[in-house]
């Protein structure tokens, strides 16, 4: 299920799960030498990423992407010259903590045909499902309460021009927000308004999301959002994901997103697992400055989060760390690297929404099942 490669000044980290038509591989490229200059970084994550798609990814078609940047303003535009492919791209400052200038998510396929959709969302379908992906969507507003605004209704025409609604259809969204300190607020705002037109409620449900700290090339943009859509889906095939005994509901503290979802098909099961960080079942943040204990505390609360869903840690494809601090990054990293030495997975710089949290988690997991109650994947 899982590779770890080398080549030329990079390390990929490859995750696999194979099953009928559709194959789906979550890789992770980092830099092994932070000395070099931010083009020949770029240039040797680009060139690992060709080479892996030659020799053990032939079939496979890219449909997201996130890089993420140390420096957005001076590095995005040769991010989006040298990658001409065509899928959906988030590109994001949040810098990796290895002291390199860049990182790579990419999530692929086997089996499906791609498009860009007339409302600019990235279309992967195969069979029943057309799955409808976001990158980098942002506006220059007044301030991150009328972006977040703009940014959700914008979303839903997309949505729309595609006959799905964000109640039914979305099933993840992120919201990179410039200085989250100053800024989640008005984010906070937008999205509960928002939401409350959509019929998103505590009584309804939410999405599963991560709020978090990241720059957009432009210091203007204050809040940057990428985003996931499944149509021809079912409401009978998504489940929301609570763990109340180690969390609390978000809208107890006056947020709207799910802890996680999960969602079965025919022939799989796919979890979501939002910005989790070290929060008990009362709200409360568990373990105050104390960034290894915190970090065993998230363990804790996505392992209840993924055992709802009927997964364990085994089942995880990708995981995104954020930390606060970059002097907790060698901390954290031995952490990780102890537990999850196989995983695909990136530390970065990203303050998560609340002060007292110094290191979030989010990842994504698979698991085999067999349905006859719904179309597979």
């Amino acid at each position: 299920m899982y590779e770890t490669l080398q080549f030329s000044n990079t390390e990929v980290k490859l995750s696999k799960f194979i099953k009928g038509e559709v194959s789906e591989y979550h890789v992770m490229v980092r830099v092994t030498d932070p000395c070099l200059p931010f083009q020949q970084q770029l240039d040797a994550v680009l060139d690992a990423y060709q080479q892996l798609r030659a020799d053990r990814l032939k079939d496979a078609v890219a449909v997201f992407k996130r890089y993420f940047l140390s420096d957005a303003a001076n590095q995005a535009d040769e991010v989006m010259a040298s990658d001409t492919s065509d899928c959906a791209k988030s590109v994001i400052q949040q810098a990796p903590l290895d002291g390199t200038k860049l990182a790579l998510w990419v999530y692929l396929m086997t089996g499906v045909s791609t498009r860009l959709t007339d409302g600019g969302l990235y279309e992967a379908a195969h069979g029943a499902y057309r799955h409808l992906w976001n990158g980098s969507a942002h506006n220059l507003a007044a301030n991150s309460e009328y972006q977040t605004r703009l940014l959700f209704n914008e979303y839903i025409m997309q949505l729309a021009q595609e006959g799905c609604r964000l109640s039914e259809n979305c099933l993840r969204t992120w919201l990179f927000v410039s200085d989250i300190d100053l800024n989640y607020g008005g984010v906070v705002r937008a999205r509960n308004q928002v939401f409350f037109t959509q019929g998103l409620t505590h009584d309804t449900h939410f999405i599963a999301s991560t709020g978090i700290g990241g720059r957009a090339q432009d210091p203007c943009v204050l809040t940057q959002m990428d985003n996931y859509a499944v149509a021809g889906i079912s409401q009978e095939q998504i489940h929301y994901l609570y763990a109340s005994t180690h969390l609390n509901r978000t809208s107890d503290y006056g947020v709207s997103f799910e802890r996680g979802t999960y969602i079965n098909y025919g022939d799989r099961r796919h979890v979501i697992i939002s910005g989790t960080a070290s929060i008990d079942n009362k709200g409360q943040i568990v373990y105050p400055k104390n960034v290894e204990k915190q970090t065993h505390r998230l363990w804790d609360n996505v392992e209840a989060l993924l055992a709802e869903a009927e997964c364990t840690y085994d089942d995880v494809t990708m995981m995104i760390v954020y930390l606060r601090d970059t002097a907790d990054y060698l901390t954290v990293r031995q952490l990780y690297d102890e537990r999850f030495p196989d995983k695909p997975l990136v530390i970065v710089q990203a303050p998560v929404c609340r002060s007292g949290w110094l290191v979030e988690m989010e990842c994504m997991a698979v698991k085999d099942i067999d349905s006859k109650q719904f179309p597979s994947l």
